[in-house]
């Protein structure tokens, strides 16, 4: 029964992460030789996230684990550093990378970044009943299960979960009265699938220009974004003193703080709120208002943005959006090591459905991407809007610049919003198709 990793005090798991960054930055800045012909295949950020996974696959970490204590009770234990770095250190980074932000060039981007977006929730939603139907012919074994326990009604939160956020995702759960005691496993097919479709759009970063070449994208709008924060940046450029470091710390955290305590008042009315709602269904579209998560990123992302209309925003030029690259690379590094790869053996049938779905909402993305001419970008951030949801958005987003991390939250924001309703048609879907 005992699964315990061999560090399990997060002080150490959060070293051996630093140290594994340190490494990746330090092998990632060589400027020939073996590691600089790497670096130009697998990009840094690939890296962040695919060595806490090893970490956590050869059994040194873990984010979660079980003990039998002297008495024989099974104890759960988990580490609290995803918790932390998506909490504190997430809108903390929003905060900083938003600073400089041109609202109007963001603005300018146009109707393809919306349009990626909304291709990729239509994907998920008619990719959840064509992978049961794919499923259904090649391994049926995997759709046991009737009443409460039906593959559909699990796969029901998967749906909340890749196109809106955790909200929407129990939300699915009320809704579709899924088993409980089989919900785990489910849980287990999302991190899994959703990471490995983040690593991949993570390699696809590092290959932009090729694959926008390819596309045929117009990237005028991005690159002239991304020209005016540099512009900007280099304007106001200068050595950064202890007083603007402690000044960026006091402006992000602050604003962090003050989120937080909104967040914690907003979420509590609208719980009570919508729970005196008479009618199930519009109670659980409007769950994600609910949300402690939702209002926190939003309300930072909105004090971030009234923030760049003051002087505050040549804390550019102090490196504002380098701390906040540093705290985006630290919760890249937690989202990482909540991948155990030997796990994906043991739900073979679960995560087969859920890489089918995946390669649908890939595919659909891909084509479409491909006729309207979409940056790179675009189906990266739209893809990642809808299955990451404002955890992972931003972190792509800023993986392109860190000027257009907030692209990736605004997005996400659109994902809570539609998640429970589009969820619901996908789940319908998935329905009428199972056996």
């Amino acid at each position: 029964m005992e699964n315990a990793p061999i560090f399990t005090n997060d002080t150490i798991v959060f070293g051996l992460l630093m140290i594994s960054l340190g490494v990746i930055f330090y092998t990632s800045s060589r400027e020939q030789g073996f590691w600089f012909k790497f670096y130009k295949i697998v990009p840094a950020l690939f890296m962040a996230y695919m060595l806490p996974a090893l970490w956590t696959t050869l059994g040194l970490i873990a984010p979660e684990w079980e003990t039998v204590s002297s008495s024989g009770e099974v104890e759960k234990h988990s580490s609290n550093l995803y918790f932390m770095s998506s909490r504190y250190l997430l809108p903390a980074a929003l905060v900083l990378m938003t600073l400089s932000i041109d609202l109007k060039a963001v603005f300018n981007l146009g109707w393809k970044a919306l349009a990626m977006f909304f291709t990729g929730t239509v994907g998920i939603v008619i990719g959840g009943p064509i992978a049961i139907l794919v499923m259904s012919m090649v391994y049926p074994e995997a759709l046991n299960g009737a009443g409460p326990d039906a593959v559909w009604r699990g796969l029901s939160t998967l749906a909340g979960s890749w196109i809106g956020g955790g909200a929407n995702q129990t939300a699915m759960l009320e809704i579709y009265g899924y088993n409980q005691k089989l919900y785990g496993g489910m849980v287990f097919v999302d991190i899994v699938v959703a990471n490995i479709w983040m690593a991949i759009i993570l390699i696809g970063v590092g290959k932009s220009k090729g694959i926008d070449k390819w596309l045929k994208s117009d990237t005028a709008a991005i690159e002239e974004l991304k020209e005016k924060v540099s512009s900007f940046s280099k304007k106001v450029e200068r050595n950064p003193s202890l007083t603007d470091l402690m000044i960026m710390m006091a402006l992000a955290f602050g604003t962090v703080s003050l989120s937080h305590l909104f967040a914690g008042y907003l979420s509590g009315f609208f719980n009570d709120f919508i729970g005196s709602m008479e009618n199930v269904t519009v109670k659980n579209i409007f769950t994600f208002l609910g949300s402690s998560f939702f209002w926190m990123i939003s309300l930072s992302t909105i004090g971030a943005i009234l923030l760049s209309f003051t002087k505050a925003k040549n804390y550019e030029g102090a490196g504002a959006s380098k701390i906040g690259s540093v705290f985006i690379y630290i919760l890249v590094a937690s989202i990482g090591m909540k991948m155990d790869l030997t796990l994906i053996l043991d739900n073979i049938g679960l995560v087969g459905i859920g890489l089918i779905w995946m390669t649908i909402h890939a595919l659909l993305l891909i084509v479409v991407a491909k006729l309207i001419r979409a940056p790179y970008f675009f189906l990266a951030v739209g893809s990642q809007a809808n299955v990451g949801g404002a955890a992972s958005a931003p972190i792509v987003a800023a993986a392109f610049h860190p000027s257009l991390a907030t692209v990736g939250v605004l997005l996400a924001v659109f994902g809570y919003a539609v998640g429970t309703i589009a969820a619901i048609g996908c789940t319908i879907l998935m329905q009428l198709v199972s056996p």
